[in-house]
Protein backbone atom coordinates (compact mmCIF):
# COMPACT_ATOMS: atom_id res chain seq x y z
CA UNK A 1 0.00 0.00 0.00
CA UNK A 2 1.44 3.19 -0.96
CA UNK A 3 1.83 6.34 2.02
CA UNK A 4 -0.64 8.14 -0.22
CA UNK A 5 -3.61 5.48 0.38
CA UNK A 6 -2.09 4.65 3.97
CA UNK A 7 -3.04 8.66 4.81
CA UNK A 8 -5.81 11.36 4.96
CA UNK A 9 -5.48 14.96 5.75
CA UNK A 10 -7.46 17.85 6.05
CA UNK A 11 -6.49 21.76 6.18
CA UNK A 12 -7.83 23.44 9.18
CA UNK A 13 -6.74 26.81 7.63
CA UNK A 14 -4.13 29.16 8.80
CA UNK A 15 -0.81 26.41 7.53
CA UNK A 16 -2.44 23.94 9.95
CA UNK A 17 -3.51 20.40 8.78
CA UNK A 18 -4.88 17.38 10.47
CA UNK A 19 -3.38 13.87 9.42
CA UNK A 20 -4.58 10.64 10.26
CA UNK A 21 -4.00 6.77 9.47
CA UNK A 22 -6.89 5.61 7.47
CA UNK A 23 -6.39 1.58 7.91
CA UNK A 24 -5.60 2.19 12.06
CA UNK A 25 -9.21 1.88 13.63
CA UNK A 26 -8.90 2.41 16.84
CA UNK A 27 -9.37 4.34 19.86
CA UNK A 28 -5.33 4.67 19.84
CA UNK A 29 -5.40 6.47 16.69
CA UNK A 30 -3.45 9.65 16.98
CA UNK A 31 -4.09 13.10 15.68
CA UNK A 32 -1.15 13.91 13.20
CA UNK A 33 -0.51 17.97 12.87
CA UNK A 34 1.60 19.80 10.59
CA UNK A 35 1.95 23.46 10.97
CA UNK A 36 3.47 25.22 8.15
CA UNK A 37 5.73 28.66 8.96
CA UNK A 38 8.02 30.70 7.14
CA UNK A 39 11.11 29.17 7.99
CA UNK A 40 10.62 25.79 9.11
CA UNK A 41 7.65 22.93 9.19
CA UNK A 42 6.70 21.18 12.03
CA UNK A 43 4.89 17.29 12.32
CA UNK A 44 3.94 17.04 15.86
CA UNK A 45 3.44 13.59 16.49
CA UNK A 46 3.81 10.48 13.51
CA UNK A 47 1.35 8.19 14.28
CA UNK A 48 2.27 4.14 13.64
CA UNK A 49 4.89 4.92 11.16
CA UNK A 50 3.70 1.50 8.79
CA UNK A 51 3.76 3.72 5.64
CA UNK A 52 5.83 6.73 5.12
CA UNK A 53 5.18 9.79 6.13
CA UNK A 54 7.25 12.46 5.04
CA UNK A 55 6.88 10.44 1.36
CA UNK A 56 2.70 11.43 1.80
CA UNK A 57 3.47 15.26 3.18
CA UNK A 58 6.06 15.23 -0.16
CA UNK A 59 3.43 13.80 -2.46
CA UNK A 60 0.40 15.37 -1.36
CA UNK A 61 2.27 18.83 -1.67
CA UNK A 62 1.47 19.78 1.48
CA UNK A 63 4.79 20.90 1.98
CA UNK A 64 4.55 22.64 -1.70
CA UNK A 65 4.06 26.47 -1.11
CA UNK A 66 1.09 27.35 -3.50
CA UNK A 67 2.28 28.57 -7.04
CA UNK A 68 5.60 27.48 -6.17
CA UNK A 69 7.35 25.05 -8.87
CA UNK A 70 8.25 21.71 -7.65
CA UNK A 71 11.78 21.88 -7.84
CA UNK A 72 11.33 24.93 -5.24
CA UNK A 73 13.91 24.77 -2.22
CA UNK A 74 11.99 23.04 0.95
CA UNK A 75 11.61 24.22 4.28
CA UNK A 76 13.15 22.36 7.30
CA UNK A 77 10.93 20.32 8.83
CA UNK A 78 10.86 19.18 11.92
CA UNK A 79 9.28 15.84 13.97
CA UNK A 80 8.03 17.23 17.12
CA UNK A 81 6.57 13.84 19.42
CA UNK A 82 4.28 15.14 22.33
CA UNK A 83 5.24 12.05 24.23
CA UNK A 84 6.81 8.65 22.72
CA UNK A 85 3.89 6.29 23.47
CA UNK A 86 3.59 4.16 20.28
CA UNK A 87 0.71 5.99 18.75
CA UNK A 88 2.73 8.92 18.23
CA UNK A 89 6.06 8.16 17.90
CA UNK A 90 6.40 4.99 15.86
CA UNK A 91 7.05 7.03 12.39
CA UNK A 92 9.37 9.27 13.93
CA UNK A 93 12.25 6.97 12.55
CA UNK A 94 11.47 8.20 9.09
CA UNK A 95 12.63 11.98 9.68
CA UNK A 96 15.68 13.37 10.10
CA UNK A 97 15.01 15.76 12.99
CA UNK A 98 13.35 14.65 15.47
CA UNK A 99 12.41 16.63 19.11
CA UNK A 100 11.58 15.03 22.02
CA UNK A 101 11.26 15.92 25.99
CA UNK A 102 14.46 15.44 27.75
CA UNK A 103 12.70 12.84 30.34
CA UNK A 104 11.96 10.64 27.30
CA UNK A 105 15.17 11.46 25.06
CA UNK A 106 16.67 8.17 26.44
CA UNK A 107 13.62 5.78 26.31
CA UNK A 108 13.38 6.65 22.32
CA UNK A 109 17.27 6.38 22.03
CA UNK A 110 17.26 2.82 23.01
CA UNK A 111 13.86 1.59 21.39
CA UNK A 112 12.20 1.19 24.86
CA UNK A 113 8.72 -0.92 24.15
CA UNK A 114 8.00 -0.95 27.32
CA UNK A 115 8.11 3.10 28.06
CA UNK A 116 6.73 3.29 24.45
CA UNK A 117 3.23 1.27 25.70
CA UNK A 118 3.65 -0.41 22.66
CA UNK A 119 0.22 -2.31 22.09
CA UNK A 120 -1.25 -3.11 18.62
CA UNK A 121 -3.29 -6.09 17.79
CA UNK A 122 -4.07 -7.20 13.87
CA UNK A 123 -7.69 -6.45 14.39
CA UNK A 124 -7.11 -2.42 14.73
CA UNK A 125 -4.77 -2.51 11.57
CA UNK A 126 -8.16 -3.52 8.62
CA UNK A 127 -5.71 -3.09 5.92
CA UNK A 128 -2.46 -4.89 5.81
CA UNK A 129 -0.11 -1.92 5.23
CA UNK A 130 2.44 -4.60 3.24
CA UNK A 131 1.73 -8.12 1.85
CA UNK A 132 2.30 -10.87 5.61
CA UNK A 133 1.98 -7.49 8.03
CA UNK A 134 1.48 -8.63 11.35
CA UNK A 135 0.94 -6.53 14.32
CA UNK A 136 3.71 -9.02 16.43
CA UNK A 137 6.01 -7.64 14.28
CA UNK A 138 5.56 -4.04 14.97
CA UNK A 139 7.83 -2.36 17.52
CA UNK A 140 8.60 1.51 18.16
CA UNK A 141 12.46 2.16 16.14
CA UNK A 142 14.99 3.56 18.28
CA UNK A 143 15.60 6.96 17.21
CA UNK A 144 18.39 9.83 18.21
CA UNK A 145 16.98 12.92 19.06
CA UNK A 146 18.59 15.72 17.27
CA UNK A 147 16.69 17.89 19.58
CA UNK A 148 16.08 17.80 23.25
CA UNK A 149 12.98 19.68 24.58
CA UNK A 150 12.64 21.44 28.13
CA UNK A 151 9.51 23.11 29.71
CA UNK A 152 9.86 27.04 28.12
CA UNK A 153 11.77 26.22 24.93
CA UNK A 154 10.24 27.98 21.90
CA UNK A 155 10.18 26.31 18.19
CA UNK A 156 10.52 28.96 15.68
CA UNK A 157 8.99 28.57 12.29
CA UNK A 158 9.75 31.95 11.40
CA UNK A 159 6.16 33.97 11.10
CA UNK A 160 4.83 31.68 14.44
CA UNK A 161 6.34 29.95 17.63
CA UNK A 162 5.21 27.38 19.71
CA UNK A 163 6.32 27.28 22.79
CA UNK A 164 6.87 23.54 24.96
CA UNK A 165 5.40 23.30 27.62
CA UNK A 166 6.04 20.08 30.12
CA UNK A 167 2.65 18.46 31.48
CA UNK A 168 3.68 14.95 32.50
CA UNK A 169 0.83 12.80 34.06
CA UNK A 170 0.19 10.85 31.60
CA UNK A 171 3.84 10.00 30.68
CA UNK A 172 6.54 11.71 32.53
CA UNK A 173 7.66 13.56 29.11
CA UNK A 174 4.85 14.36 28.06
CA UNK A 175 4.36 17.61 26.33
CA UNK A 176 1.95 20.64 24.75
CA UNK A 177 3.18 22.93 22.60
CA UNK A 178 1.52 26.71 22.46
CA UNK A 179 0.99 28.87 20.02
CA UNK A 180 0.93 31.99 21.83
CA UNK A 181 -0.42 34.48 19.06
CA UNK A 182 -3.16 32.66 17.87
CA UNK A 183 -3.72 31.04 21.15
CA UNK A 184 -4.05 27.32 19.90
CA UNK A 185 -2.79 24.37 22.32
CA UNK A 186 -1.45 21.40 20.65
CA UNK A 187 -2.39 19.18 23.34
CA UNK A 188 -1.17 15.43 22.74
CA UNK A 189 -2.17 13.03 25.20
CA UNK A 190 -1.85 15.64 28.17
CA UNK A 191 -5.83 16.33 27.15
CA UNK A 192 -8.09 15.25 24.88
CA UNK A 193 -11.99 15.72 24.66
CA UNK A 194 -12.45 11.63 26.73
CA UNK A 195 -11.12 9.88 29.20
CA UNK A 196 -7.72 10.78 30.67
CA UNK A 197 -5.19 8.18 30.69
CA UNK A 198 -3.27 7.68 34.07
CA UNK A 199 -2.67 4.25 34.63
CA UNK A 200 0.27 3.73 32.49
CA UNK A 201 3.79 3.04 33.30
CA UNK A 202 5.79 6.21 34.11
CA UNK A 203 1.63 7.91 34.50
CA UNK A 204 1.90 9.85 37.93
CA UNK A 205 -1.57 11.22 39.15
CA UNK A 206 0.04 13.98 41.37
CA UNK A 207 2.26 15.67 38.50
CA UNK A 208 -1.18 15.19 36.44
CA UNK A 209 -2.86 17.45 38.56
CA UNK A 210 -0.17 20.09 38.74
CA UNK A 211 -0.61 19.65 34.96
CA UNK A 212 -5.01 20.00 34.53
CA UNK A 213 -3.98 23.40 37.09
CA UNK A 214 -1.60 24.95 34.85
CA UNK A 215 -4.55 24.02 31.87
CA UNK A 216 -6.93 25.25 33.59
CA UNK A 217 -4.41 29.00 34.50
CA UNK A 218 -4.25 29.02 30.70
CA UNK A 219 -8.03 29.42 30.30
CA UNK A 220 -8.73 31.76 32.84
CA UNK A 221 -5.99 34.06 31.85
CA UNK A 222 -7.63 34.13 27.86
CA UNK A 223 -4.38 32.36 26.77
CA UNK A 224 -6.64 29.34 24.64
CA UNK A 225 -9.11 29.55 22.74
CA UNK A 226 -8.63 26.23 20.46
CA UNK A 227 -7.17 23.05 21.24
CA UNK A 228 -5.66 20.66 19.30
CA UNK A 229 -5.45 17.18 21.02
CA UNK A 230 -3.40 13.92 19.89
CA UNK A 231 -7.08 11.85 19.61
CA UNK A 232 -10.43 12.92 18.48
CA UNK A 233 -11.97 16.14 17.59
CA UNK A 234 -11.08 19.42 18.50
CA UNK A 235 -12.29 21.95 21.02
CA UNK A 236 -12.31 25.40 22.71
CA UNK A 237 -11.05 26.95 26.45
CA UNK A 238 -14.97 26.04 28.32
CA UNK A 239 -14.27 21.93 27.41
CA UNK A 240 -10.68 22.29 28.45
CA UNK A 241 -11.61 24.13 31.17
CA UNK A 242 -14.17 21.03 32.29
CA UNK A 243 -11.72 18.24 31.52
CA UNK A 244 -9.22 19.73 33.63
CA UNK A 245 -11.59 20.39 36.72
CA UNK A 246 -13.08 17.10 36.59
CA UNK A 247 -9.34 15.52 36.42
CA UNK A 248 -8.86 17.42 39.77
CA UNK A 249 -12.02 16.48 41.20
CA UNK A 250 -11.75 13.17 40.76
CA UNK A 251 -8.10 12.40 41.75
CA UNK A 252 -8.42 11.26 45.30
CA UNK A 253 -7.36 8.35 47.22
CA UNK A 254 -9.81 5.93 45.84
CA UNK A 255 -8.91 7.29 42.30
CA UNK A 256 -5.29 6.42 43.65
CA UNK A 257 -5.63 3.07 44.49
CA UNK A 258 -7.88 1.79 41.57
CA UNK A 259 -5.70 3.43 39.51
CA UNK A 260 -2.31 1.68 40.93
CA UNK A 261 -4.16 -1.76 40.43
CA UNK A 262 -4.73 -0.78 36.78
CA UNK A 263 -1.04 0.08 36.25
CA UNK A 264 0.24 -3.05 37.82
CA UNK A 265 -1.59 -4.91 35.11
CA UNK A 266 -0.67 -2.97 32.37
CA UNK A 267 3.05 -3.21 33.29
CA UNK A 268 2.67 -6.99 33.59
CA UNK A 269 0.95 -7.03 29.84
CA UNK A 270 3.15 -4.69 28.14
CA UNK A 271 6.40 -6.35 29.88
CA UNK A 272 5.28 -9.76 28.22
CA UNK A 273 3.64 -8.62 25.04
CA UNK A 274 7.18 -6.41 24.64
CA UNK A 275 9.37 -9.37 25.67
CA UNK A 276 8.33 -11.39 22.44
CA UNK A 277 10.44 -11.99 19.79
CA UNK A 278 9.04 -10.69 16.07
CA UNK A 279 9.77 -13.81 13.70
Amino acid sequence: MSALEWYAHKSLGDGIFWIQERFYESGNRANIWLVRGSEQDVVIDTGLGLRSLPEYLYSSGLLQDRGAKEDAARRPLLAVATHVHFDHSGGLYQFDRVAVHHAEAEALARGDNFETVTWLSDSEVVRAPSPGWRARQFRVQAVQPTLILQDGDVINLGDRQLTVMHMPGHSRGSICLHDKDRKILFSGDVVYDGSLIDWLPYSRISDYVGTCERLIELVDRGLVEKVLPGHFNTFGAERLFRLASNYISKAGICHKVSTFAMRSLASLALRVTNSRTSP
